[in-house]
């Protein structure tokens, strides 16, 4: 699991590779990650924005960027979490990604680049 905290809101990322999705002879490898988002902060927040880096060993960096999170846009009060699952594909099995949550401070309007922590996608026919 990957973990950072950037002003108080927690990220935790958990990867796993979908073996019943996959076709490792047709270059096609799929993956999911849970993230898991905690506000320790004093202030209500609310997700705007995402981007993401995509890096696969098969291609180059890959950027995908849009509004909230798989359609949603969650507010976290202080103390609260939100979670969501998602999922990339791959050409090749191995790969990683990050990048920031756009987060908006609801009292003030500020935006806090949140990060994303760098995590790793490997299929499992490559692991021991």
């Amino acid at each position: 699991m990957a973990t950072a905290i950037t002003e108080g809101v927690k990220v935790s990322i958990n990867a796993k590779y979908q073996t019943e999705f996959s076709s490792p002879h047709q270059h096609h490898y799929v993956f999911t990650y849970k993230v898991t988002i905690e506000n320790h902060s004093k202030s209500t927040l609310q997700l705007m924005r995402r981007k993401w880096e995509i890096t696969d060993a098969a291609e180059d960096l890959k950027l995908v960027e849009g509004e909230g999170v798989v359609g949603n846009q969650p507010v976290l009060e202080p103390g609260t979490s939100h979670s969501y699952v998602s999922g990339c594909n791959l050409r090749s099995g191995f790969g990683k990604m990050k990048g920031y949550y756009y987060m908006e401070r609801v009292v003030d309007g500020k935006i806090i680049e949140v990060e994303i922590p760098e995590f790793q996608l490997v299929a499992d026919i490559f692991s021991n």
